[in-house]
């Protein structure tokens, strides 16, 4: 069982499923160290760059007299403006009371004092300052992202202080978003668009593989359903077409050749229907030519007895024949029956007490007493045809076999998954090394119940043996027709045929036949078949 799930479409799916969503679980965490060590070194970039911009400057902040800073907001401009990069400069005053007192001088490019003002505080609530209160020392590499007044998004690189007799100098830096070294720090890993692209492209790789799983199991469940239908409603020509219903182009062939099997099983059925109809003539003919001209030689015989009983035995034996032809051409047509006949929903118990009706008179006739115990609403999917031979065949194998005065008990009732139809008689059983023959074709208890006094065609068989021995003497043909026309059922004729039928059908209903001694006598023969779902 597990071997067939592993190799099921079904078991494939998932499996893709999950290294689908595994994959990127063990890759993301060997992705994003790269990530991070790839940060680092853009960080300590920028933090050069912060501290070039900030040495740069030195100079005309050391000249800073307190009332005006010549040429350093050309110098701002000259340096910044450049990919995104954005400069701000503060003083805290050394006369300053307030640690965090830090108070616009410039930025590149330029705004208005009340942008600059509004940043301050902006910049004050990210908490670049916290580290400068103090020492006034230590460049320090950011990765901070704040929404400035115009309502754009930066990330704070790097805050490069400068210490001077005026007090202590911040040189800010900062990036755009938009740009892409703002876009590649400042936010989590799994943000950046290159993982978000790339995450897209794999997402819709994944849905492409597991639809064309998850297609190609919509086909085959087609199929299922194809194949079903054909077995409920036979292989009729107005049947599906797997052709028609298939909807993968690789799987074109494949529908193909399914619709050639039905249609090969549909001819062997109609051949083997024709076939069993030609042969039964063929063999009519020369049964009624040699019926016809028996009735010459009686009357040639005239008072001559062995004569009389020879054509007594040759009229037996052709009444045998033309039932043996009879029963050939119901077996062919039972096989071709399993081929075409369709399926339907069938309440067993009403159907079973509909026939047992018509078999209360048989009944009555031998002198034995039909018992029905028959449970509710029982639905099984099968053919009325097919299952009225099962059921006929039991009814009448039970009959023939129960003594006068006996009971056949017939139940119907369900086991799990199952309807389970039992017929019970009351006859002397199967030795138990025979039991599982009897479902055989051509094999019969019935010679072996004959000499007990209870019917059969045992007369025929004991005869077929003393032929296959020594020569028989006159006295020895005249002993073995006067049993045959003495016995009790020389003219029922019994070709073990009826178990075989039952099984053939009920097999094909997709159910199982068993048969089993009862206590403390009798035989019960018990079909399971499978309830409609």
């Amino acid at each position: 069982m597990i071997r067939a799930f592993l190799h099921s479409v079904a078991a494939k799916t998932a499996v893709v499923a999950i290294v689908f969503f595994a994959v990127p679980l063990l890759l993301y965490q060997q992705f994003q160290d790269v990530d991070q060590e790839k940060r680092q070194l853009l960080l300590r970039s920028l933090e050069n760059q912060g501290q070039v911009i900030g040495e740069a400057l030195r100079p005309q902040l050391q000249d800073y007299d307190g009332d005006a800073l010549r040429g350093i907001g050309q110098a701002l401009q000259r340096l910044g403006g450049v990919d995104g990069l954005k400069i701000k400069l503060l003083l805290r005053p050394a006369s300053a009371d307030d640690p965090s007192g830090f108070y616009y001088i410039a930025s590149a490019p330029s705004v208005s004092s009340d942008y600059l003002e509004e940043e301050r505080a902006e910049l004050v609530e990210t908490g670049v300052f916290e580290k400068l209160q103090d020492t006034c020392a230590g460049n320090r590499p950011l990765a901070v992202r704040y929404r400035n007044p115009a309502g754009e998004e930066e990330v704070l690189t790097s805050v490069t202080p400068v210490k001077t007799d005026a007090g202590c100098w911040a040189v800010i830096t900062s990036h755009s978003t938009d740009a892409a070294l703002g876009a590649a720090i400042g936010q989590p890993y799994w943000q950046t668009p290159e993982v978000q692209a790339a995450f897209v492209i794999y997402v819709i790789m994944a849905v492409l593989v597991i639809l064309l799983f998850v297609a190609i199991w919509r086909a085959l469940r087609r199929f299922a359903r194809a194949a079903r239908t054909i077995r409920v409603q036979g292989i009729s020509e107005a049947g599906p077409q797997f052709s028609q219903i298939n909807q993968v182009p690789e799987l074109e062939g494949v529908a193909v050749e399914f619709d050639r099997m039905v249609s090969t099983l549909r001819n062997a059925a109609h051949a083997i229907r024709h076939a069993a109809e030609d042969n039964a003539h063929a063999f009519k003919t020369p049964i009624a030519t040699i019926a016809q001209s028996i009735e010459p030689l009686r009357r040639a015989a005239g008072d001559n007895t062995r004569a009389q009983r020879s054509i007594e035995l040759i009229e037996r034996s052709l009444d045998r024949l033309d039932a043996l032809v009879a029963a050939s051409r119901r077996m062919d047509e039972a096989t071709a029956e399993l081929m075409e006949a369709p399926r339907e929903r069938i309440d067993l118990p009403q159907f079973v007490g509909a026939t047992l009706d018509g078999y209360t008179d048989q009944a009555a006739a031998k002198g034995v007493q039909l018992d029905r115990r028959l449970a509710n609403r029982v639905e099984v999917l099968a053919s009325e045809d097919m299952l009225e031979t099962v059921l006929e065949n039991l009814l009448d194998n039970a009959i023939d076999f129960s003594p006068q005065g006996g009971r056949i008990e017939v139940s119907v009732g369900r086991q799990q998954a199952d309807a389970v139809l039992s017929v019970t008689d009351a006859g002397p059983g199967v030795e138990p090394d025979r039991i599982q023959q009897i479902f055989e074709r051509y094999v019969s208890s019935r010679a072996e119940h004959s000499q007990n006094g209870a019917g059969g065609n045992g007369a025929g068989r004991q005869g077929r043996e003393a032929a296959g021995g020594a020569p028989r003497t006159a006295e020895q043909e005249d002993a073995e027709s006067a049993r045959i026309a003495q016995s009790p059922t020389a003219g029922s004729q019994h070709f073990g045929i009826g178990l075989w039928l039952v099984r053939r059908n009920v097999e094909a209903m997709g159910g199982e036949v068993t048969a089993e001694n009862a206590s403390p006598n009798g035989l019960r023969i018990t079909a399971r078949l499978p309830l409609s779902t």
